[in-house]
């Protein structure tokens, strides 16, 4: 049976964005003032310990729970509606050409129908959701929908997750859909508010690197690099003998010997830097296209200090550090200091938080 009015929906009632990865959640709850400008009402990260989540799977779904109600009570927020998401490689999208002049029903049936040719389980198995993207540039009267379907038992996990500590999730997206419709903020500030302009966003994670190359909101290209901010705990623990969870905890607060930027972190940042030049290649060789307009960089070990620059020196491109809530405004519960430190974690529960305001 066909679920509708979850993937894509938006809506005006309160909702906060929650953002589930392999070694933390966090969430971002957003508002309007007067004004109409966009408020950060507030953001908080809770870490999870290795093993609870793999490869997008719950493996400790009581502890992850546990992280989750820290999150909510850290956090501060009364709401209850959330945004979540799933990895792009749980879900199965699909854009389609169909009639146009079809009633809500009629589009629904011919959806569901069309999707059995793209999903290789029964649909009674998955939760189906679709959106119409707008008329078809290359049929007159037609129109472009785009599909989307996950297993259901994937799913529900991230919904049982939520109602386990009494949140009730209202929007379920995809994680790379969030990131850019954060990200889109940001490259609308670019020259000609972006149009035309080829951007390479990468998400630099724990234990994954995504890049997903855009230009005017269309993905020209898109690739997972085994490679994060992981490695760089582990060279610390090698080099100094300490424990995971020293190692990581000194990481983040900088709290490391005087030989650490010169033995282990510049060491670490070429390595990323190579990583990166290596996937922008990739998309130059297997696309028509040998250069990119600007380099834009996110998650934890986005912030990594020079990293902006080596990349910007070895690729030639511009390179930018995102700060999703650049243009903000700040309530009175978002600590600055903080907030400006963690801002390239938040960029996908910034993407969720906003399918408040999506129309």
């Amino acid at each position: 049976m066909i679920e509708l009015g979850s993937l894509f929906s938006g809506q005006q009632a309160p909702l906060f964005g929650l953002d589930i990865s392999a070694t933390s959640v966090k969430m971002v709850e957003l508002g309007r003032d007067k004004a109409g400008n966009l408020v950060l009402e507030r953001c908080a990260i809770e870490p999870l310990e290795r093993g609870w989540i793999v490869d997008g799977n719950i493996e400790k779904f009581d502890e992850v729970a546990g992280a989750l109600k820290r999150l909510v009570k850290k956090s501060g927020t009364k709401t209850k509606n959330v945004a979540m998401a799933l990895p792009p490689s749980a879900v199965i999208t699909k854009k389609i050409i169909l009639p146009g002049g079809m009633t809500d029903q009629e589009l629904e049936q011919q959806v569901e129908n069309e999707a059995n040719q793209y999903i290789p389980f029964p649909l009674d198995e998955v939760s189906l959701d679709f959106c119409v993207i707008g008329p078809s540039a290359t049929s007159a009267g037609d129109i472009e929908v785009l599909i989307a379907a996950s297993r259901k038992e994937k799913v529900q996990d991230i919904q049982g997750l939520a109602e386990a500590v009494g949140l009730t999730p209202v929007v379920v997206d995809v994680e790379s859909y969030a990131s850019r419709l954060a990200a889109g903020r940001l490259i609308e500030n670019l020259p000609n508010k972006g149009a035309g302009l080829i951007v390479a966003l990468f998400e630099l994670g724990s234990m994954t690197t995504s890049m997903q190359v855009i230009r005017d909101e269309d993905v020209l290209y898109d690739r997972d690099q085994a490679f994060g901010g992981a490695q760089l705990t582990q060279l610390i623990m090698r080099q100094y003998g300490f424990s995971q969870e020293e190692a990581e905890n000194k990481k983040q607060s900088g709290e490391l010997p005087e030989d650490y930027e010169s033995v282990v972190l510049r060491p670490f940042i070429d390595t990323m830097v190579q990583e990166l030049a290596r996937a922008l290649q990739f998309f130059f060789t297997s696309t028509p296209h040998n250069k990119v307009d600007y380099v834009m960089l996110a998650g934890g070990s986005a912030a990594l200090p020079g990293l902006t620059a080596a990349v910007s020196q070895q690729t030639t491109f511009p390179c930018n550090l995102l700060n999703p809530f650049e243009g903000m405004e700040f309530g009175s519960g978002v600590r600055l200091k903080r907030m400006t430190r963690e801002a390239p974690s938040y960029l996908t529960s910034c993407g969720l938080a906003l399918r408040r305001f999506a129309q």
